[in-house]
């Protein structure tokens, strides 16, 4: 990884640390604890290279666990655009990993196909060994964020949430037949819509 000035750029692409994992020995004990504590349970469900994916959530915050049983575990950061994110880094001097996703095989190279949220995959190491994964999230699943409230952390994460309802929007005209004047209406609905995990407006 590089030390001279280039370190010291402004961030161009938010990246979010929104999971952490902690090793535990026993997994399904583990919930039960955290469950206890009146964490959410948000996911609990094997991946198609057989591994587990349990995450929970403290009360009232942004950030979540997950719970897993093996060894270098990695941070989670979010990212709109992986592929961006993934030059930023390079842009820096750090050695990031290729794009990848999940499969039966387990990793295989390149975005998944069907671009959905939390497929995409890449990772970094820091200087100590530190595992960092980047995992490109555009649609949140259901009852990770509130229907009740919308944010963004910065212009550029509302900025790319307004390309894709400008993408989805061109779409929505192409099938109504013509110009929707009600174009604001509709990307509202579909900013807060994809931010909750709800299904998308057509």
């Amino acid at each position: 990884m590089s030390t001279d000035n280039q370190a010291f750029k402004p961030a161009t692409v938010d990246m979010k640390l929104e999971v952490v994992v902690i090793p535990v020995s026993d997994v399904d004990r583990a919930k039960r604890f955290y469950e206890n504590l009146g964490w959410r349970l948000d996911a609990d469900f094997v991946r198609p290279d057989g591994s587990r994916a349990l995450q929970l959530t403290p009360p009232g915050s942004p950030a979540s666990i997950h719970l897993d049983k093996g060894a270098a575990l990695p941070r989670f950061l979010i990212v709109n655009d992986i592929e961006a994110a993934r030059a930023d880094l390079l842009a820096r001097g750090v050695e990031v990993s290729e794009v990848f996703h999940r499969g039966a095989e387990g990793r295989i190279k390149g975005p998944d196909p069907q671009r959905p949220s939390y497929g995409s995959l890449a990772t970094f190491n820091d200087p100590d060994g530190n595992v960092w994964l980047l995992q490109q999230v555009t649609q949140r699943l259901p009852g990770r964020v509130s229907g009740a409230s919308t944010s963004f952390a910065s212009p550029a994460d509302l900025a790319a949430a307004l390309r894709r309802a400008a993408a989805a929007h061109g779409e929505h005209e192409k099938r109504t037949g013509g110009p929707d004047a009600n174009w604001p209406d509709w990307y509202a609905e579909y900013i807060v819509r994809e931010q909750a995990g709800k299904p998308l407006p057509e």
